[in-house]
């Protein structure tokens, strides 16, 4: 494939009203506190989502932002991607809902799960839409409601995760702008290390699956830490060299918000110094699917990317899955 094929035109995106500090743990009778969780994650806060939001509304708003920062209309989309490991409900696809919600009436939607690397493999596939000549103009959105999914008793994992989403669009490319390289790859093998072990039609919810919480998240922390900052440092390498460029080249990374110790390491192994780097882990914690178009749209609207600057964005999520992206703005 000829590139650049893609560009990003526009991004928006949303969260919930309500804001859990790290603080705000102990009134609900979590052990643990401030100093423990920002030493191992960086994480002050996070969102979380109440009555009235949903990864449908997020999403919408979301989608809403990044289309009006495009010039572009609902009827004007050819194909929604919604990437989340936390839909509504399992049937039908949030992206259609959405899809529904903003007007979008001439667009096919669909949802795809890459975990946190789910922005990512959704550019990607909006990328190869536009090359066989089957779309134009494609909204890409990574959301996430983790916090109707965690478990609320686990301070290993319920401190990690916050909830939103984050919208871009893509259209064909002009002046040699957009995306240089994309690379993905995943795992299976390594699953049963980050999951969801039942709630799905293997092992549907049943009084007993709940009362164990293994409807909700599971991590096994340090061989996940372990493969997040291989298979990152791995994606950085490829996407230099599928856009035949050297770190020095690139003006920004913009890695998935996971861990600041996770990001640290990609940002080292990359030879990326860390005022080079964007972070909002601190205020978002983990979204998932939703971190890096947020850390996006946040990166634009600061002013931290300027037409002609490239950025990198890598990504590692459960699967394992992980991958990369080099566009030029």
């Amino acid at each position: 494939m000829k590139r650049p094929l893609a560009m990003i035109v526009g991004t928006g995106h949303a969260v919930p009203k309500r804001i859990l500090t790290n603080h705000d743990f102990a009134a609900l009778g979590i052990d643990t506190n401030d100093e423990w969780i920002t030493e191992r994650t960086g994480i002050k806060q996070r969102y979380i989502a109440g009555d009235g939001e949903s990864l449908t509304s997020l999403s919408s708003e979301a989608a809403r932002a990044a289309m009006k920062a495009a010039g572009v209309t609902a009827p004007e989309l050819d194909v929604i991607v919604l990437a989340t490991a936390s839909p509504d409900r399992l049937l039908p696809s949030t992206a259609v809902e959405v899809q529904a919600t903003i007007g979008a009436t001439r667009a096919a939607a669909f949802d795809i799960d890459a975990a946190c690397t789910g922005w990512v493999y959704g550019v990607k596939i909006a990328e190869g839409l536009m090359a066989m000549g089957d779309a134009e103009t494609v909204l890409v959105i990574g959301a996430e409601t983790l916090s109707r999914i965690v478990n609320w008793k686990d301070r290993n994992t319920c401190v990690l995760f916050g909830d939103g989403a984050g919208a871009t669009v893509l259209k064909r490319s002009t002046k040699g702008r957009g995306i240089l390289s994309a690379y993905m790859r995943s795992d299976g093998s390594l699953a049963d290390l980050l999951q969801r072990p039942a709630g799905g039609s293997l092992r549907p919810v049943t009084p007993e699956v709940i009362a164990e919480g293994s409807n909700c998240i599971t991590m096994a922390g340090r061989e996940v830490f372990k493969n997040a900052v291989r298979s990152m440092a791995e994606a950085s390498d490829r996407a230099l060299d599928g856009a035949k460029l050297a770190s020095s080249d690139i003006d920004l990374m913009i890695p998935h918000q996971a861990n600041i110790r996770i990001i640290e390491a990609t940002a080292k192994h990359a030879g990326m110094p860390m005022e080079k780097v964007y972070v909002n882990v601190d205020r978002y914690g983990n979204t998932s699917a939703a971190s890096i178009p947020i850390a996006l749209d946040e990166a634009l609207r600061a002013g931290r990317i300027k037409e002609g600057m490239t950025v990198m964005f890598v990504g590692f999520g459960a699967g394992f899955t992980w991958g990369s992206l080099v566009v030029r703005f």
